[in-house]
């Protein structure tokens, strides 16, 4: 890249010590002879507060800690990058960053990938498989006696026996194969602080087993830690889920309704001759405290060492968002946000928001336009229970499938206060909604509907669309959607009139963007077939979709590896052969010609022949029947 377009994205001048140090000479240039943290991350160094890493160090650093992020170490040479700062003084962190590494380097068809969203021009390469396996080993080896802590989605998301997808089989906890001491899952802020206090007092790692919201190693023979108030679950081992599926799926049940409590119990799960201890999720994080995590002095860019490089499109994607809240009471089968994030919403203030939009409308190429102001789902700020007390108690995996809870607040006047808000900040001319927005929980039939219901998607789609709306029906077909834990196609196609009424009253030329999931457990040729006719006579042509990628720690992923739905204990039909899931995916793009002869022999396989007039183009019939006839 130029330097005159590196001049959009980057200032002119720059203190370099506003960023964590990752070189020596960094760290002798603040005046250290030491580091007390040095942390790992598998993405390229972004300081925002979007980026888990650098959220972790702002955190350390607030706390007073002398901190350091080696970014993207190569694990392929000499081990330089883990050993030009030596054995810090309290602690290595180690991340894979903010995919896991799996996901991140291939493809559902299992097929390596040339890109990686996290690193300079997009180019793949920068990161190992499996990431914190990798650099907790090699740390280990270096600096046999050192405390290793992990965390981030790929540590979080493999706490327990999970399926893995790109291997076919189960693999035991991240804990028994890579020498972790602890691991942090889940949002690493809610304990980060108590953690590492605990390290400080004491050089005896068994005083943070008393923590909320870590795992850690013992013994088969050791006792557990008591801890007041706290149920222990013993899981099936991890040698019992190999023997049985249903032993597996029993303990995802287990696990995943234990998540989704406000007050959960422990988790204990055998590995060989060692226990893996699961501590309780910690509290729901107050707003200040949350705003404190987002109010850090992040720079909101990289580090200048990529600035003569070609961008890292994971930040031009998000320079100019804004996260207002975390966690998903959605609990959709195939997605990872409730397990990592948690169920309930953590909300930050209108106040904290309107000061980081403020912060954002000075930096340097910011022409007014805000990309994104939303969450996991755009529209589930400020969302609770209107009883917290029957939330305590709840075991649903979802508060908005199979029905929306009646004890659910679905109330949106709060996010369009804060929309209205973000639009009166001088210098703000659109602030759009670019995470995708849950139609279901103002369209849906409710036992007590809220009047901002009716003002939500107008105020939406008047003021907050950037020309496309992205939404995810991820299926037509009920039973699918059923297995999906998404509601019915008819909501979808309700909120489609209502897009197009709502740009008719204001003469807007917007699109509705659905995204679609192909090779769900339970979703057959048929299926697809029937959602590419749904779809079609809706007028849409789908770009936005996805072959599934079954993640740990998902219903989808335990559905894909045993056959079965663990909360009805019925089998449920998946294919694990790779032709079958590309097949499917076929049916997404049947206005494409060079794949037009291919559906209509699936649909004869399928005896589905009655679909092809009314699917495919009336040329490419006409041409195949003439065929026949010569």
């Amino acid at each position: 890249m130029s330097h005159t377009d590196t001049t959009k994205y980057y200032p002119s001048h720059y203190d370099l010590s506003q960023w964590l140090p990752g070189t020596l000479k960094e760290v002798k240039a603040r005046g250290w002879d030491s580091v007390d943290v040095i942390l790992f991350s598998g993405d390229a160094y972004i300081d925002h507060p979007a980026f888990g890493a650098a959220v972790i160090g702002r955190i350390l650093e607030n706390i007073g800690l002398r901190v350091a992020l080696i970014a993207q170490p190569n694990w392929q040479d000499d081990l330089r990058d883990f050993k030009k700062l030596g054995k810090p003084n309290l602690f290595f962190g180690i991340t894979a960053g903010n995919m896991d590494s799996m996901v991140n380097h291939y493809t559902a068809q299992k097929r390596l990938r040339s890109t990686d969203a996290y690193s300079p021009g997009n180019q793949a390469g920068f990161r190992p498989d499996r990431a914190v396996t990798v650099y907790s080993r090699i740390v280990r080896k270096l600096y046999p006696d050192s405390l290793i802590i992990a965390g981030g989605i790929e540590a979080s998301l493999r706490r327990l026996t999970h399926y893995d997808y790109w291997d076919d089989k189960l693999h035991p906890p991240i804990m028994a194969t890579a020498p972790i001491d602890v691991l942090v899952y889940g949002m690493g802020d809610k304990v980060l602080r108590d953690l590492v206090g605990t390290i400080q007092q004491s050089s005896e790692l068994s005083h943070t087993y008393t923590l909320p919201q870590i795992a850690y190693r013992l013994k088969s023979s050791e006792l557990l830690p008591e801890i007041e108030g706290i149920d222990t679950i013993q899981l099936s081992s991890h040698a019992e889920c190999e023997k049985n599926k249903k032993a597996f799926a029993t303990n995802f049940k287990q696990i995943e309704t234990a998540s989704n409590q406000m007050h959960g119990p422990r988790f204990v799960q055998l590995v060989d001759d060692e226990q893996i201890v699961i501590n309780p999720p910690a509290d729901i994080t107050p707003s200040a405290q949350l705003d404190a995590v987002y109010e850090l002095p992040f720079t909101r860019l990289p580090h200048p060492k990529y600035w003569k490089k070609p961008l890292i499109p994971a930040f031009e994607m998000i320079r100019f968002s804004v996260n207002i809240h975390r966690g998903c009471f959605g609990g959709c089968s195939f997605c990872t946000i409730s397990a990592h994030q948690g169920k309930f919403i953590e909300n930050r203030s209108q106040a904290s928001v309107i000061r980081e939009v403020k912060k954002i409308s000075q930096q340097v190429g910011f022409k007014g336009n805000l990309s994104d102001l939303g969450g996991p789902s755009a529209n589930m700020y400020q969302m609770k229970g209107k009883d917290l007390n029957l939330c305590a108690d709840c075991e649903r995996s979802s508060c908005i499938d199979p029905g929306i809870c009646h004890n659910l607040s679905t109330d949106h006047t709060p996010l369009i206060e804060l929309y209205q808000a973000v639009r009166e900040v001088k210098g703000i001319k659109k602030a759009f909604v670019g995470s995708g927005v849950r139609y279901d929980l103002f369209t849906r039939k409710q036992s007590h509907p809220h009047p901002s219901h009716e003002v939500y998607p107008e105020e939406l789609i008047r003021y907050h669309v950037s020309g496309r709306l992205k939404v995810a029906p991820e299926h037509t077909e009920p039973e699918v959607l059923k297995l999906m834990r998404k509601p019915g196609f008819h909501y979808f196609d309700q909120f489609s009139r209502l897009f197009q009424r709502i740009n008719r009253k204001y003469d807007l030329k917007q699109q509705l963007i659905p995204y679609f999931i192909s090779a769900h457990p339970g979703c057959t040729l048929n299926d697809m077939a029937k959602l590419s006719v749904k779809t079609k006579d809706l007028n849409f042509k789908l770009q936005q979709v996805q072959e599934l990628t079954p993640t740990p720690m998902t219903l989808a992923a335990v559905m894909q590896y045993s056959g079965i739905n663990p909360y009805t204990g019925k089998k449920v039909w998946v294919t694990h052969k790779l032709q079958d899931k590309k097949d499917q995916s076929r049916f997404f793009f049947w206005y494409k010609p060079e794949e037009q002869s291919k559906i209509r022999a699936l649909l004869n396989k399928i005896n589905r022949s009655d679909l092809i007039e009314s699917l495919l183009p009336k040329p490419f019939i006409k041409h195949n029947r003439s065929k026949k006839r010569r």
